[in-house]
């Protein structure tokens, strides 16, 4: 799909944000607001880039992680343990609506660049502060990476086989839903702002958001002293639910939270009387019953292509979807019509596959105007806007500040 470069398109046309954070929930955060328009400045030290540069794969020594977490973003280096480099710090967030962090509680303060520093240059200024732990607490200080809080917040305990161990996602799942929570923090801290004036101090520990997206499991600890486990691909809710094995060797997976898509399923695949047990009519019942479930979903799956599998489905009205890897996802119909997988061109890679912000708009669709930028690429450029002069820079240069 064809892709604006306009920098004033955007829902958050105007709006700049400072990204000071390093790896994945903070600085994510940022991508999707400068997605939406913001003019998004990372900043990262002179001479130890942000590690997500060096996270993943790589083509020709070129990191492919960082051109889409870096992307509609420019990129300043400051060194803030320097007085140059909080000169320049202060500076930026003087100019800007957001500021975006993940040091360790007490660092900024340390610098002399704290909240009271910062909001007495600009009121209106709202930092976003993004740790493991929060700000306050016996952990506060602790290293906070996404792993821990998929530990820490039971994601690990209720995933994987029954008979296996607690099982980790292999991404930053913790730090994904913790960067939507940041940006969905600092648009409502936005819209204060507009009535108010003033900005605030948002804290978001990556702990929480992953722990509020896993229902109700300390109601239920509360209430009946039980806790969720492990059942593999399967639900304790519901049944059949999990994934199948086609003819072809691909795999899909199928769903019936719905009593209705439950009945089309057995009917589907030939075992109407599994609709007439009584213990049919209940979901939690139909997952004590998942064996025998399993066994005829599986078996009437494993003699059919995948093909088969969905169109079936699909006529029947039943709910499975095709277990899809990369190329699948760029081949397939649905997300082109969505317009999900952009392509950008790329001053190192050319043209680049993406996927692209995470919603669209009636009025101000999300935009990716650039990939991922070199180490520092814009910080005379913007150095220039915020009026420091060439002969200013050149000694920050000199010092090692910038």
């Amino acid at each position: 799909m064809t892709v604006s470069r306009d920098p004033s398109a955007g829902a958050l046309a105007g709006l700049r944000v400072v990204d000071a954070a390093t790896l994945f929930a903070g600085p994510m955060a940022a991508t999707h607001l400068g997605d939406l328009g913001a003019d998004v400045i990372k900043v990262e030290h002179p001479r130890r880039p942000d590690p997500a540069r060096t996270h993943g794969a790589a083509k020709d020594g070129v990191n492919l992680w960082w051109k889409t977490l870096g992307r509609n973003k420019r990129t300043v280096t400051a060194d803030l343990g320097s007085d140059g480099g909080r000169a320049v710090f202060r500076a930026l967030a003087a100019t800007a609506d957001v500021v975006i962090e993940n040091f360790r509680p007490g660092t900024l303060e340390r610098w002399g660049l704290g909240y009271d520093v910062l909001s007495a240059d600009n009121p209106g200024l709202v930092l976003a502060r993004v740790t493991g732990f929060g700000q306050i607490g016996p952990y506060r200080s602790r290293p906070g990476f996404g792993t821990l809080a998929e530990a820490m917040s039971g994601f690990a305990a209720m995933t994987g086989e029954p008979d296996g161990p607690p099982t980790l996602p292999p991404f930053g799942l913790a730090d994904g839903i913790a960067s939507l929570a940041t940006a969905f923090a600092i648009t409502a801290t936005l819209s204060t702002r507009e009535r108010t004036g003033q900005g605030q101090v948002v804290d978001v520990a990556i702990v929480e958001p992953i722990l509020a997206m896993l229902g109700p499991q300390i109601t239920r600890w509360d209430q009946l002293r039980t806790v969720q486990p492990r059942t593999g691909n399967r639900s304790a809710s519901n049944a059949p639910r999990n994934t199948y094995r086609t003819r072809d060797g691909h795999w899909v997976a199928v769903s019936t939270s719905a009593q209705s898509i439950a009945e089309r399923v057995v009917r589907l695949v030939g075992r109407p009387d599994l609709a007439e047990r009584p213990w049919f009519a209940h979901g939690a019942d139909r997952a004590r019953h998942a064996d025998e479930l399993d066994e005829a979903v599986g078996g009437w799956i494993a003699q059919r292509t995948r093909d088969e599998v969905m169109a079936a489905f699909e006529e029947a009205q039943a709910a499975a979807a095709p277990v899809y890897d990369a190329a699948d996802i760029v081949a397939d119909p649905q997300f082109r019509a969505l317009g999900t997988i952009h392509e950008i061109t790329d001053p190192e890679l050319g043209p680049t596959l993406m996927q692209g912000p995470l919603f669209r708009l009636s009025g101000h669709d999300g935009v990716i105007r650039f990939t991922g930028r070199p180490h520092g690429a814009d910080t005379d450029e913007v150095l220039r806007e915020l009026g420091f002069s060439p002969d200013r820079v050149a000694t920050l240069r000199a010092e090692g500040a910038v």
